[in-house]
């Protein structure tokens, strides 16, 4: 771990009461070097994509881990993966720290950690018919053996996920976005995971086949006792289908709570921002709101602003925000916010 990095402070991790959780990030940083010169290069400086944050996911639960583009939604769930080795912290998945072990040793775990993919266009090898892209990850962690056996469970994946068996034998370009999606979600399956990290997974389809897509993340959620990091930016997405929702601003998670305490109940001031950005469908009820608009734009990761990340923006900001790290504090059972106006 670099020096920048062992320098920071940590707040402290919010604790998922009354049963032990499948997966405990802690105080997890992921830095980026940004490098200069061609023959001699040199690190002069990092971007910190995520920096220090810390939460937990229950068995069957899903998290929503929301925040604008760039904050570092998809780094965390990259470092999770393990596709990003991390600058610093802990990752544990069902008592193990993924941060510690070799590669040989991590790959039993993959079989029980999973990804769905935002593209279904760029996820899935055109090369490959449906039914090889289903059937490799069997083959690959050995769990079907038998040819006859493995094209029979294709086939029952694609049936679960809602797609004709007989789509084994097309490719992806033959299918529409939804149906590509649903071939994702049934690759994931096909080798009995626990854990699924749903990486903006519907944000590429078309608002109705959103909705099919998100009931068959819960159905499948609830009939196999799965849990999701549900990553994403659709606000509406994340109120149907997730447990709780962790917000996160410039690599920071700053409020953390039960989705219905945290959309009834926001206490920072950009959580607020952020549901007040969300449309109502009702034309008189939309314009009577007043708006509480976020100004400004996100800081650069590289060089992010003291204190409180967020006080340029934010409305309530005072001078103490300018100099101090707010402490990521419990306001109430199950409910965190990193605010010092709260």
């Amino acid at each position: 771990m670099n020096e920048a990095a062992a320098t920071m402070t940590t707040p402290p991790p919010p604790r998922v009461e009354g049963t032990d959780a499948l997966v405990r990030v802690r105080n997890l940083k992921m830095y980026f070097p940004v490098t200069e010169g061609t023959l001699i290069s040199r690190v002069v400086a990092h971007v910190k994509a995520v920096d220090g944050i810390s939460f937990d996911i229950r068995k069957g639960e899903t998290l929503g881990l929301v925040g604008e583009s760039g904050c570092g939604k998809t780094t965390t769930g990259r470092c999770i993966l393990q596709l990003e080795t991390a600058t610093g912290g802990e990752i544990w998945f069902d008592g193990q720290e993924l941060n510690t072990l070799s590669k040989a040793e991590m790959r039993p775990l993959r079989q029980r950690i999973q990804v769905i993919f935002q593209d279904p266009y760029s996820s899935l090898n055109p090369r490959m018919k449906i039914g090889q892209i289903i059937a490799e990850p069997m083959m690959v962690h050995g769990i079907i053996t038998d040819r006859g056996e493995r094209d029979a469970r294709v086939r029952e994946l694609l049936e679960l996920c809602g797609l004709n068996p007989k789509f084994a034998d097309r490719y992806p370009h033959e299918m529409s976005g939804g149906q590509r999606q649903r071939v994702g979600i049934a690759r994931a399956l096909a080798v009995n995971p626990e854990f699924i990290i749903c990486d903006e997974a519907v944000s590429a389809l078309d608002v109705s086949i959103q909705a099919q897509v998100i009931n068959l993340l819960e159905d499948l959620r609830d009939e196999f006792e799965l849990t999701y990091l549900f990553i994403s930016h659709d606000l509406s997405v994340v109120h149907h289908l997730c447990h709780r929702v962790a917000v996160m601003y410039l690599g920071h998670i700053i409020e953390l709570a039960g989705t219905e305490e945290l959309f009834a109940n926001p206490l920072h001031p950009y959580t607020q921002g952020l549901l007040e950005a969300v449309p109502i469908p009702d034309p008189i009820v939309e314009r009577a709101r007043a708006h509480q608009v976020i100004k400004g734009e996100i800081p650069s990761p590289i060089n992010p602003p003291s204190g409180c990340v967020f006080h340029p923006r934010c409305p309530k900001a005072v001078d103490g925000c300018k100099v101090n790290m707010p402490e990521f504090r419990e306001i109430k059972p199950g409910h965190w916010v990193a605010c010092t106006e709260v």
